[in-house]
């Protein structure tokens, strides 16, 4: 595609107004490089048909019994109308599949992976780790549902996980995926595009915000710092459904315990893939490790091109 610039590649990109560029995953045009420019222009981007919609009724039956027992959120950030799901992994392979879909797993891997350059004796080593899953959730958002408050997902306000310096963003990345239709008029994702690029001191706006409108199968991609919030739901009989799978860098302590969501004998019927995306994985040069060792060799016998030797 040469150095041709984003906003020139045709029907990949549609554009009307202040919102997140438009692709489809099928497009040959919606490759990682792409998104990845959009991304870190906007902050965030959406790709229809990231999967299919079989694929996202298959999520959304196996999500149902959760979203029907969720009690109200305790600390303030989900309206109490707001029913949610966690530790997905463990209880949907629809659930990972997604989190392994390679659109999204080059997207993550380009902007959330984690390089390093240190001594080693008398030479230079660089190492590099991927991303690896912060937290894994569903959300239903039901008729009367109020808006969630703007925040960002990586920093010190209410609902944020991480505190970043500036040189360190992003140091995560969200993609939420539509189980079923989403609009403004029934909760869609709200956000803020450019909204990563501010500093701590500019607050974000409600009427700065767009919705990601999403029909089931399509999803959101953005990064951490980017502002964002679940819209409000003013109709009076549809409910929507998402599934939110968020990556941060490997370096990092998940804000969702992978190791206890997940029952480990589950964990050994997953691919080294889904494994490592839970975190048993070793980021070298040592990040991770089971009595110096690559947890990957020792409780799964997995020896690639990515077992670390320690």
């Amino acid at each position: 595609m040469g150095q041709m610039d984003v906003a020139e590649r045709g029907s990949a990109w549609r554009i009307a107004g202040p919102c997140f560029a438009r692709f489809d995953a099928a497009d040959p045009l919606a490759t990682t490089q792409t998104l990845v420019e959009a991304i870190r222009r906007d902050g965030g981007v959406i790709v229809e048909n990231l999967i299919t919609r079989e694929a996202a009724e298959q999520i959304k039956s196996d999500l149902k019994p959760y979203f029907d027992k969720d009690i109200p959120d305790k600390y303030g950030l989900f309206p109490p109308t707001t029913k949610r799901a966690t530790g997905l992994m463990g209880i949907s392979d629809a659930c990972v599949e997604l989190a392994c879909n390679p659109l999204y797993i080059g997207v993550a891997n380009a902007l959330v992976s984690s390089s390093y350059t240190f001594w080693r004796g008398d030479h230079r080593v660089t190492v590099t780790g991927k991303p690896i899953i912060s937290s894994t959730a569903g959300f239903r958002i039901t008729p009367g549902s109020r808006q969630q408050v703007l925040h960002r997902d990586d920093r010190l306000t209410i609902g944020s996980d991480y505190h970043p310096h500036s040189m360190e963003l992003p140091v995560m990345i969200g993609c939420v995926t539509a189980l079923t239709r989403t609009t403004k008029e029934n909760g869609a994702t709200i956000a803020i595009p450019g909204s990563h690029l501010w500093g701590p001191e500019r607050q974000p706006l409600d009427e700065e915000a767009v919705p990601a409108e999403l029909e089931a199968g399509d999803a959101f991609i953005f990064l951490g710092n980017l502002y964002h919030a679940g819209g409000a739901n003013v109709t009076e009989n549809n409910y929507r459904e998402t599934v939110g799978i968020f990556l941060c860098k490997p370096t990092l302590r998940p804000v969702e315990n992978q190791f206890l969501m997940v029952p480990l004998d589950q964990v050994r019927k997953m691919k080294p893939q889904a494994q490592r995306l839970l975190g048993y994985g070793v980021c070298e040069p040592g990040v991770g490790f089971m009595h110096y060792q690559d947890p990957m060799r020792v409780l799964f016998g997995v020896e690639d091109e990515e077992t670390v030797d320690m």
